[in-house]
């Protein structure tokens, strides 16, 4: 099947990109995929579960990435997002400045704490910090929450309030020990405690996986045809009790259902269960791109948010439902006022078509 870019566009109205999240979390319109779809909130999804199932959420944390600067020669801004720790005090870093950089220039984060440019790979930077702290550590003094560059753009004028975005921007279940994300797992931002403890007094199992979100995940597919996208990688871990709740499922036929596409490419990037010791957890990095028509190997639903056009998790979501029925989706969800991207609402597949 030839998916071309143009297979994954759509036109989105002005005003319906989300620069905030609904308070609470899980008031959140959810629309849940069938014949017809349904128009319900996130707080009615216990309702839509099978009454036995796994959900499975990606408990990774997000690193306040974002950072600003000036060049040490100049004072000339130097905006940034941090991406990779490269081991000792080097970093792999995404900047943008007025002027050119060059190899050997210092970048001032704050009194104390400099970023010297050694080397280019590709877009990115690799520099070494002059604090040999984990870069984590460091961020968490200097750095701003990553929020996505269209809810930036898209809250021009508005008062920022990243004391208030860090809290916003972060599932109620993320480990602080997993500060590597430099992106939000986002359909996990729509939990609460409430809920969670809900769908487990409903009798489901909460499982829990860590993918690390990568840049990369906001990538636009540029080319024309969907084979030539080099596809970001992205590391991931799932403990060995984790893993055995998957097995036992997938054994006793109990639905599987992830929580954001970082669920899903965990859940799909791993190796055969019957490959499995019993005994280990697994980890490894991932590219895998998931593209119609896939056969889904563990996932038998998903919760999601509405994702950009031309996008890599767009393809995702084609992958479960088809190019056809998300189309008709996005459309009925902008006809009827759904909030899109990151802090925006929601949509349930109950299962793969």
């Amino acid at each position: 099947m030839t998916i071309t870019v143009h297979d994954l566009d759509y036109h989105l109205p002005d005003g319906m990109i989300a620069t905030h999240p609904v308070t609470p979390r899980s008031s959140a319109k959810l629309l849940i995929v069938g014949n017809p779809n349904e128009h319900v909130h996130v707080s009615d999804l216990p309702s839509f579960l099978p009454e036995r199932c796994v959900l499975v959420i990606n408990e990774t944390s997000v690193v306040p990435a974002r950072f600003v600067g000036y060049r040490k020669d100049t004072s000339g801004k130097v905006s940034g997002l941090y991406l990779n720790h490269l081991g000792s005090n080097t970093w792999e870093v995404m900047l943008k400045s007025g002027s050119k950089l060059q190899e050997g220039m210092s970048i001032v984060l704050q009194e104390g704490i400099e970023l010297t440019l050694q080397s280019k790979n590709g877009s990115h930077w690799l520099c070494s910090c002059s604090d040999t702290r984990h870069p984590a550590e460091v961020l968490e003094e200097v750095g701003l929450t990553p929020l996505p560059p269209y809810i930036i753009k898209a809250r021009a004028g508005q008062k920022q309030d990243d004391v208030e975005d860090r809290k916003l921007y972060q599932t109620v279940y993320a480990d602080a020990s997993q500060s590597q994300s430099v992106a939000a797992p986002t359909a996990g931002l729509h939990f609460d405690e409430a809920l969670l403890e809900q769908m487990e007094r409903n009798g489901a199992t909460i499982a829990k996986v860590t993918l690390h979100v990568g840049a990369g995940t906001f990538k636009p597919i540029e080319c024309e045809h969907l084979e030539d996208h080099p596809m970001h990688e992205e590391s991931w871990f799932v403990s060995k009790e984790t893993l055995n709740v998957l097995k036992r499922a997938k054994l006793e036929g109990i639905p599987v259902i992830a929580v954001g596409t970082t669920s899903v490419r965990t859940l799909e990037s791993l190796p055969h269960l019957d490959s499995w010791d019993g005994n280990s957890n697994l980890s490894g990095d991932t590219s895998l791109m998931i593209s119609p028509p896939y056969q889904s190997k563990i996932v038998d639903g998903m919760l999601t948010n509405f994702h950009l056009p031309k996008s890599t998790l767009l393809v995702l979501v084609s992958a479960y439902i088809g190019l056809e029925k998300m189309h008709q989706v996005y459309e009925e969800a902008i006809e009827s006022g759904y909030r899109f991207y990151s802090f925006g609402d929601a949509m349930f597949i109950p299962s793969a078509t």
